[in-house]
C-alpha cells in the first residue's frame, strides 16, 4: 500500500468505502463503466470525428458519479486522520506524528472544465487523463513523504498503523470486527512497539505468522 504505485492505494481506499458505504459501491460501479464507455468512445473519434459530438454526454456522467467518489474519498480520510494519528504516535514510541493527504486529479468544482480543457490530449492518447481514477493518497510522517522517503520500518510501520485503524472504523460502522492477519510483523518492532500493538489487538481475532 504505502511503497507500490497509487493503483494499490485507490485499491485500498476502494475496498474499505465498499465494505462499509453501498451508496460508494454504486456510484464506483457505474463511475468505472462510463470510464470505458468513454475511452472506447475517445478510439472511436480518432476513427470518426463526427462522434466528438457525443462525447459531452459521458463527461456529464463521469463528473456526476466522479465528483461524489473524489468527496466521499475525502470524507474518508479526514475520518482516518483523526484515529490513525494516535495508534502510529504510539506504535512509533511517540517519535513520529502521521498525516494523511488525499492527493486529488481533480476537485469536483472544476471537474467538467478540466474534462474539457484536456479534450484533444485524451482524443490523441484514446484514454481519459482527468478524474479519480487517477488519484493517490500520500503518507506523511513528520513531514517526510514515506512513500518516496521512508526507510522500510517506516513504511511498514505506517501501513500497520492504517490497517489499526480500518479496524477502528470498520468495527464502529458496522458493528463487526474483521479478521487480522499479521505475517512476520513483531520481528520489525522493538519491544514497546510489540507490546503496544499486541495490547490493541487483545480483542481482535488475529492471526500471526
Amino acid at each position: 500500500i504505502i511503497k507500490n504505485g497509487p493503483g494499490e492505494r485507490r485499491r485500498f481506499i476502494d475496498m474499505e468505502l465498499c465494505q462499509i458505504d453501498k451508496v460508494y459501491m454504486y456510484h464506483l460501479s457505474n463511475y468505472n463503466k462510463i470510464l470505458q464507455q468513454r475511452n472506447n468512445l475517445l478510439k472511436q473519434i480518432n476513427i470518426n470525428n463526427s462522434l466528438i459530438e457525443t462525447l459531452y454526454i459521458w463527461d456529464e456522467q463521469l463528473v456526476k458519479y466522479g465528483s461524489f467518489i473524489i468527496s466521499r474519498r475525502i470524507e474518508f480520510i479526514n475520518l482516518l486522520n483523526d484515529i490513525i494519528k494516535k495508534i502510529h504516535y504510539k506504535l512509533t514510541g511517540k517519535k513520529e506524528k502521521i498525516k494523511l493527504l488525499y492527493d486529488s486529479n481533480v476537485l469536483p468544482n472544476e471537474y467538467l472544465s478540466q474534462l474539457k480543457k484536456k479534450r484533444k490530449i485524451d482524443i490523441k492518447n484514446n484514454v481519459t487523463s482527468v478524474g479519480p481514477h487517477r488519484d493517490d493518497i500520500c503518507f506523511n510522517s513528520n513531514n517526510i513523504d514515506i512513500r518516496k522517503f521512508g526507510s522500510q520500518g517506516q513504511q511498514r510501520t505506517a501501513a500497520l498503523s492504517l490497517k489499526l485503524a480500518e479496524i477502528n472504523i470498520v468495527e464502529k460502522i458496522i458493528n463487526e470486527k474483521p479478521i487480522l492477519l499479521l505475517d512476520d510483523v513483531l520481528s520489525e518492532l522493538d519491544s514497546s512497539r510489540q507490546n503496544y500493538l499486541l495490547e490493541n489487538i487483545k480483542n481482535v481475532q488475529t492471526i500471526i505468522t
